[in-house]
């Protein structure tokens, strides 16, 4: 089956996985691990940019503009005020008018608060900003910020940076059934296999951060990651078998002497 392409608010994107800026090792290896994994869009903390002084070092010096798209996102933010300000204050900034937006509601397991999600989303769409949201796997929730505008949504596969890979597969499916927008499995994902299992569930991309900047070997996960996103993808348009409790002859028995 021919694919169709990535698009996000009529821009085409090449790759499928979309990486992020924070917790490597250092700016460089985080710079290795971005072309590894063939990504064409990076997430930005704006909280994390030397807005005030950009004549100082910053992680924005190693991303390469001119192959990679900026999303800044509003980590850290508690109230859809906060993270309302923290995207104006990126765009204002000259990052973008694009933001990933989160809105937190539990400290401890960094679940998103999805009421003052879905406002944010509307405050934000109505101001002209692309919005892509970091959002529970909750197909309830993931209908409402699209009718409040959102240009994809984001459910989390599980939480935060856990690495648990994909906790609840049929939520994404019915996520993925009734979406008219882009569906982004974002944060979970733990290894390869993750990545993969995300696609074959239909998802249309996977934004991952963790995996890739807290394996041993970052640059060597970021290829696998890269592979890994290819091949879900690849095997979802192919279509699995059908699960059966019984064994069925992989070779024909039809003309088989004896038979």
């Amino acid at each position: 089956m021919t694919d169709i392409p990535f698009v996000i608010a009529g821009r085409t994107f090449r790759s499928r996985l979309i990486v992020g800026t924070g917790k490597y090792p250092s700016h460089q290896v985080m710079r290795d691990c971005h072309t590894a994994s063939g990504a064409d869009m990076v997430t930005v903390a704006v909280r994390r940019v030397n807005i005030s002084d950009r004549s100082r070092e910053s992680l924005l010096d190693y991303v390469d503009a001119e192959r990679i798209f900026i999303l800044p996102n509003t980590a850290g933010c508690y109230t859809a005020d906060e993270a309302i300000r923290t995207a104006r204050l990126g765009r204002e900034a000259g990052l973008s008018n694009w933001v990933k937006l989160e809105v937190i509601g539990d400290e401890r397991t960094l679940f998103p608060d999805n009421e003052a999600l879905i406002e944010a989303t509307r405050i934000l769409v109505s101001e002209g900003f692309v919005v892509l949201p970091y959002t529970n796997d909750d197909p309830v929730a993931c209908r409402k910020l699209e009718e409040a505008g959102a240009s994809a949504v984001m459910p989390l596969g599980a939480p935060i940076g856990s690495g648990l890979g994909i906790q609840n597969a049929n939520n994404l499916r019915i996520i993925r059934e009734f979406a008219k927008v882009p569906v982004i499995v974002d944060a979970g994902v733990g290894t390869a296999s993750d990545a993969a299992l995300a696609m074959e569930l239909g998802a249309d991309g996977v934004l991952m951060n963790t995996a890739i900047a807290g394996a041993q070997s970052p640059v060597q996960m970021a290829e696998a990651m890269r592979h890994a996103v290819v091949a879900g993808r690849q095997a979802f348009l192919a279509g699995r078998i059908p699960r059966k409790m019984y064994a069925t002859a992989s070779s024909p028995v039809e003309g088989m002497v004896g038979r």
